[in-house]
């Protein structure tokens, strides 16, 4: 089992934190995590994680203009399913909702650790499999370039029923993704009777980024009349 462990970052003495110390709660989702000021996250820089936090909350505010109930207690547990530094759980971290970060088990740069030591919850996922979750887990899902990741991987059409099935009826999925990924999207899930729309992306119609907000209906099969 060793060579499962990651063992902990060397320290020069008992006072000193593995890893680097974080702040308390709430400032800790919004300080520089330990692992982006040491330079461990590639390309990663203590001024673009604070250009993300602003980029988020960019996001967030568009969000609430196109999904009104966002933040008014309709939608608790949310899921990202390419979660990259948690940018969307910290905008949410003053609402009540609970979000798990899910980090595309591909992902170059790992961000995982990051996601912790913002004080969130994360996890890892390759979308070409099963979720370990239970049905109708998630009230609101968000899709940023995830299908874009996969699309060459396996079928989308599989991706999409699972989420499906994690999603409860009357809940919500955001997707961001190209014009030409999204129309691929929207065809399929018409099938499985969501609804959707696609959107501009919220810096302007001008930006190739598109945004499809879908919600899955709640609706019963048919029954046949018994023959007489």
């Amino acid at each position: 089992m060793e060579v499962c462990i990651t063992p902990l970052p060397e320290v020069s003495s008992s006072d000193e934190v593995a890893g680097g110390a974080v702040d308390k709660w709430p400032a800790r989702a919004f300080a520089t995590p330990p692992r982006i000021r040491s330079g461990s996250i590639p390309g990663m820089t203590a001024d673009k994680f604070k250009e993300d936090i602003v980029l988020w909350k960019d996001r967030l505010t568009h969000y609430k203009h196109i999904i009104s109930p966002l933040i008014k207690g309709r939608y608790r547990n949310i899921m990202d399913m390419n979660a990259q530094l948690g940018g969307f759980a910290a905008a949410l971290a003053k609402y009540p909702v609970w979000v798990m970060n899910v980090v595309p088990a591909n992902s170059n740069p790992d961000t995982l650790g990051v996601i912790y030591e913002r004080g969130f919850i994360g996890t890892y996922q390759d979308w070409c499999e099963a979720v370990s979750t239970y049905p109708r887990t998630y009230d609101l899902i968000h899709a940023g370039g995830v299908f874009s990741i996969y699309q060459d991987r396996c079928d989308i059409t599989h991706i999409l029923l699972e989420m499906d099935r994690i999603l409860r009826p009357e809940g919500t999925v955001i997707f961001r993704d190209t014009v030409e990924v999204l129309v691929k999207i929207q065809t399929i899930t018409n099938g499985m009777r969501w609804k959707s729309q696609i959107m501009d992306h919220e810096s302007g119609p001008f930006n190739p980024e598109k945004i499809l907000v879908a919600v899955k209906t709640y609706w019963t099969g048919e029954t046949k009349q018994k023959q007489k």
